[in-house]
Order: C-alpha cells, then structure tokens, then sequence
C-alpha cells in the first residue's frame, strides 16, 4: 500500500499519467469471459489486488504478491495525501443521491481537500468523451471512478489519458461505502478474506448466485493452473 500511494504521488510530481487496475477472483474469472475487460485491466500501468483470494492463489502459485491492496484502502490514503499536497481530485461515479452524500461526508473528513469537480456515473457510452472533456476542464489530477465493472474498465482504457488526471483509479463501489449506503466487512471479516461473504449477507438475492459461481470458477481457475505448473512425476523421472 505505502509504495502504491508514493508511486501515485510521484506521477503527479512528474506529470505523468497512470492507470490503476483492480482485480478480486469475480473480476479474474469475468475476464476470461469478457476480451475486452481483460484488455482493459491487463493495459492499467498498475495491477493491484484488491481481493484476499488473489494474493493466496499468488502464493499456491508461487507468485506471491506483498499484499492486498483494497481499492477502498487506496482511495482513502490518496484523499488524504491529496488534501495535505493539495492535489485537485474529481470523484466521478454512482447516483446522484449517494454522489451528494459522499461529498458531504468526504467534506466532513477531508475539510482541506480540493474537489475540482464531481459527477454521477449514470451517461452513455456516447458521452463518454464529453465526460473525460469535463474532468480534463477541471483541472483534477487524481480522477476516482466509483462505477461498476466492465464500465469503469472500459472508460479508463478508452478515455483515461483524455481525462488528463494523473492517476485514474477505478474504486468501484466505494462511493456507496463512503456515503454510508453500504456497510463495509470488519477488520477480521476483510483478514480472512470473507468480505464478499459479508457483502452477500447484505444483499442475498442480488449477490448471492454471483459469487457462488464466480469463487467456484476462480478456484477450479487455480487448481487448473496449479496443475499446469506442476510436472508429473513420470515427467520429473525421465528429467533425471
């Protein structure tokens, strides 16, 4: 986490732009699914794992990742960097109701914070460049994307350099946590990667189907990997 925020704060001291990906076992199996989600995330400058599933598949797997990076985690670090830096941020995503809600409530927190512009993320992919336009106007140079995947993907991809933020980072439904709609998973919950397990508690009907099927196919994803890295030993045999 510390050398993502620096790794932020260091791009818009250069002035350069990055794009920041966020991957949980839902959206790794979704990708395999959907080309152009896989494009989208696989071209971000950064990769993060924003689930606990990951970075234990890492380790299985002999990949291991330092840490989960949660994009609610980031996005509250990068607030707090960009009010003490006075870095201009945009927060674009979610209903207008809960948009309103989160700014009060980010006002509350972060009373120092420039907040160069804001907007819901209910627009037409036709509009899309009107809305990068819009931020690149503002002046923002860390842009938070509070919409859902493939969309918050799929705009980063095709229009996060025509924002001309800095940093793009797609925070998915943090906005709804931060105004208060949605309750995040405590500490322990979010420890033992049961998060998504505390969310379909929430929201059975809507939630519950989803990540029966989609951690299902994440594990058989990695047992299937595992395999694959793995020799047989007939083949470790005739090796020697």
């Amino acid at each position: 986490m510390d050398e993502t925020v620096q790794y932020c704060l260091e791009a818009v001291r250069r002035g350069d732009q990055i794009e920041i990906g966020m991957v949980n076992a839902a959206k790794l199996v979704n990708m395999r699914r959907d080309p152009r989600l896989a494009a989208a995330v696989s071209g971000c400058d950064l990769v993060l794992a924003d689930g606990q599933a990951v970075v234990w598949a890492g380790r299985v797997l002999g990949v291991r990742l330092p840490e989960r990076v949660a994009g609610i985690d980031l996005f509250m670090r990068l607030l707090a960097a960009a009010e003490t830096a006075d870095i201009p941020v945009y927060l674009l995503g979610a209903r207008q109701d809960v948009l309103d809600l989160m700014l009060r409530r980010i006002a509350d927190r972060f009373p120092a914070l420039r907040v160069a512009g804001s907007r819901n993320g209910y627009f037409d992919d036709a509009d899309q460049g009107a809305v990068a336009d819009a931020v690149a106007e503002s002046g923002a140079q860390l842009l938070f994307l509070g919409m859902t995947s493939p969309k918050k993907e799929i705009f980063t991809a095709g229009y996060g350099k025509q924002t001309g933020a800095h940093v793009v980072h797609g925070v998915g439904g943090s906005f709804d946590i931060l105004a208060g709609i949605t309750k995040r998973a405590p500490a322990v919950w979010q420890r033992m990667g049961l998060e998504w397990f505390y969310r379909t508690l929430q929201e059975p009907r809507r939630l519950g189907k989803r990540y029966l099927t989609t951690n299902t196919a994440f594990l058989l994803m990695t047992v299937r990997e595992l395999i694959r890295r793995t020799p047989s030993a007939g083949f470790a045999n005739r090796s020697h």
